[in-house]
């Protein structure tokens, strides 16, 4: 089995090798290029530059999708990983290798922490301080797990619902809690969470897994109204399928197929058909978007 820190390439085809190695066959998107895998930003334009941002489960997958474009936005990112730390290092490695921080030094950091502990959280947000300076304006909140055995409610422990809430939920709770504390106020800070388009498909086999996402939702828009008066906005990002690791987990090739085929744009979705959306909802631009939902799914739902 591929590793969930591992990140893969978005396919729509049954066999994923060859839509790998040619990715404009079935709608795939085309290739992107830059630091972060997506066309370079606008010379100039840093709309993020020396903010701080800490990008949860920032080792793979979305997560790191997420890290690399904030970097090419400007901002010093610290990756939370759990786990190998090989991928979390190798990516900060290349960015600091492709990008220099916003004071001359290194423009990204890994940290371990497992975000179901509220120490090792607020370790994340003091080794950021440490890093690149006591003000924080960013949380991403992206670490997450599904379990891919897809059980149904009739057949999921008691455990493995414990694990979904300890993570998804317990976890994003304890993040949250840590950057209304500790972000900037003043109009840059910004929280994002990770809900799932699944919340609106509801589909069989995943009721832990969208109770939880439910659950962020729900204390996501909780959290913007508490945090008036301070500029910080929250929002969540909820995608659809998207080729990730976690994605393909217990799906049969025929399965990956047929998700594919439900979306209207004829492919599976890649994580940088997501991190655009979330380093816009960090910037600027995004001050009046508060409180909010917003589905990354190409129109699968």
């Amino acid at each position: 089995m591929v590793p969930k820190h591992a990140s893969t390439q978005a396919i729509a085809s049954v066999d994923r090798s060859s839509l790998m190695r040619n990715p404009s066959v079935a709608g795939a998107a085309p290739p992107l290029t830059g630091i972060d895998g997506t066309s370079p930003v606008a010379p100039g334009h840093r709309p993020l530059h020396r903010r701080v941002a800490i990008v949860t489960g920032g080792s793979g997958g979305i997560g790191a999708a997420v890290s690399a474009h904030l970097v090419s936005l400007g901002a010093n990112v610290v990756v939370g990983y759990i786990g190998d730390p090989a991928p979390g290092n190798q990516l900060v490695a290349e960015l600091n290798s492709g990008a220099g921080g916003s004071g001359g030094g290194p423009c990204a950091i890994a940290v371990a922490a497992d975000v179901s502990d509220p120490v090792q959280v607020s370790r994340l947000f003091d080794a950021a301080a440490e890093a690149f300076g006591p003000d924080l304006h960013v949380l991403v909140a992206a670490a997450g797990v599904q379990d891919d055995a897809y059980p149904r409610i009739a057949d999921t422990t008691p455990e493995q619902w414990d694990r979904a809430f300890s993570v998804n939920a317990r976890g994003t709770f304890l993040c949250c809690r840590e950057a209304a504390r500790r972000l900037v106020r003043g109009g840059a800070g910004r929280v994002v969470t990770f809900s799932s388009s699944n919340v609106g498909s509801l589909r069989p086999g995943y009721g832990a897994y969208v109770a939880t996402k439910a659950a962020v939702e729900a204390m996501t828009k909780v959290l913007a109204k508490e945090l008036a008066g301070t500029g910080i906005t929250a929002n969540s990002v909820a995608p659809g399928p998207v080729a990730t690791p976690m994605f393909y987990a217990g799906k049969s090739e025929e399965r990956v197929v047929a998700v594919a085929g439900e979306c209207p744009m004829g492919r599976i979705g890649e994580p940088m058909d997501v991190a655009p959306v979330v380093g816009f909802l960090c910037s600027d631009a995004a001050g009046w978007i508060n409180g909010q939902v917003i589905r990354v799914n190409g129109g699968y739902i």
